[in-house]
């Protein structure tokens, strides 16, 4: 395959090799290899100023990162057999993290696969393409799965706003075997089942896998809120982990239609109540019930999708720990997370000392949590790292 060129400015090779994937438009000799020359979904030799080549790159020309780095031998384009060679290197890590074949398999960048996530439901697969160069090469994305792992189904869920940008259209589609509306899983020995075509994202968030499985020792005999449960991944694990009592708040009735679910299937439901509304407002209500929980978790959605939201965010960020804490008992647990990745952990931390003080209570703060290793971060891109986890206790001030 012959491929064109993308060449760089003088030492703006420097960052890729230390380590980096991305190569920024401003970085780009325009007068040697012009932009507007190649096309999104292209493969492109990257070279240094030189003329020295880098390696093969996924080209994005209309945008800010305009090339990925998908292989640093020139000689590697993406194709099924890299393919094949990069999901088994991912496939070997999560062998031998979990006892079940539940979890994500490709993390896009992480593994080397600038655009490309899989999860895995069992023998069932949920894939999202969000570059052109991965949506060019999806029929061997799928024979390079097939390959790897024989499952019995594959659903492209390719409905993200990611795509968007790459100019590429929205659709889910089976495109392998069967998938059925609702796939089985297991996460710390807890039974569910996630809504693959009609949920959010894949259907499942394995990334607070860790995170959940440290609830266990805090939820035993106690009452918990779950706020922005979505379908149970919280809640319905408190609840297996013996908490006397569950509340599941959410938007979304589809959603708490899977809580129930879920409960069902680990023979909690009694345990569970379920209210559906905008969750600052069933915290006011609940409030003014005189309602009080010993655990309570907030796992918003991103309130900080960009850069430019970062002051509503925060103070959205703030306002839900603030009104979580109102509702704590006096030696009360609040679990907080973020999935913002322009949110700094240290800014999650502050962001809870001030609400703690603004109610003139004392704040301990006992574990830190990030996204579980099926999700593994690449140390010279720090957008790879976006879940934030912290447990705290909360104490009167005398």
């Amino acid at each position: 395959m012959s491929l064109p060129s993308l060449r760089l400015k003088a030492n703006a090779d420097r960052r890729l090799r230390a380590g980096h994937l991305w190569v920024y438009s401003n970085e780009v000799d325009v007068a040697a290899t012009p932009l507007q020359g190649l096309k999104a979904g292209q493969q492109a030799i990257l070279e240094a100023a030189n003329g020295k080549p880098l390696g093969v790159v996924a080209m994005s020309p209309n945008n800010l990162i305009c090339a990925r780095l998908l292989s640093r031998d020139a000689k590697l384009p993406l194709d099924k057999s890299l393919l094949v060679h990069r999901l088994n290197v991912a496939l070997s890590l999560r062998e031998r993290l979990f006892d079940q074949p539940c979890y994500r398999l490709v993390y896009g960048d992480s593994d080397l696969l600038p655009g490309l996530v899989v999860d895995r439901f069992y023998d069932m697969l949920v894939v999202q393409l969000a570059s052109a160069t991965m949506e060019a090469h999806k029929d061997d994305v799928i024979a390079a799965l097939v390959q790897v792992l024989k499952p019995s189904g594959i659903l492209f869920k390719n409905d993200s706003a990611a795509r968007d940008a790459e100019g590429l259209e929205r659709y889910v589609e089976t495109v392998y075997g069967e998938v059925p509306d609702w796939v089985p899983l297991q996460e710390n020995g807890v039974k569910f089942e996630a809504p693959v075509r009609d949920g959010q994202k894949t259907g499942w968030f394995y990334d607070h896998r860790m995170n959940r499985a440290r609830l266990a020792p805090y939820v035993k005999g106690k009452r918990v809120l779950d706020l922005f449960s979505y379908i149970g991944g919280w809640g319905v694990q408190a609840g297996v982990f013996g908490a006397s009592e569950v509340f599941c708040v959410d938007a979304s009735g589809f959603a708490l239609d899977g809580v129930e679910r879920n409960a069902a299937l680990n023979g909690i439901s009694e345990k569970l109540t379920c209210i559906e509304g905008d969750v600052f407002e069933a915290l006011r209500e609940l409030k003014a019930a005189e309602e009080r929980f010993d655990v309570i978790i907030a796992d918003p959605p991103a309130f900080i999708k960009r850069k430019k939201d970062l002051k509503n965010g925060e103070a959205a960020y703030r306002r839900l720990n603030e009104q979580a804490m109102r509702m704590l008992t006096k030696d009360g647990i609040l679990v907080s997370a973020s999935c913002s990745m322009h949110l700094p952990e240290d800014d999650l931390h502050n962001i809870l000392l001030t609400s703690a003080r603004h109610l003139d209570r004392n704040l301990q703060l006992l574990e830190r949590g990030g996204q579980g290793p099926d999700h593994p971060v690449h140390p010279a891109i720090p957008e790879t790292r976006y879940i934030k986890s912290i447990t705290c206790r909360l104490l009167p001030n005398s």
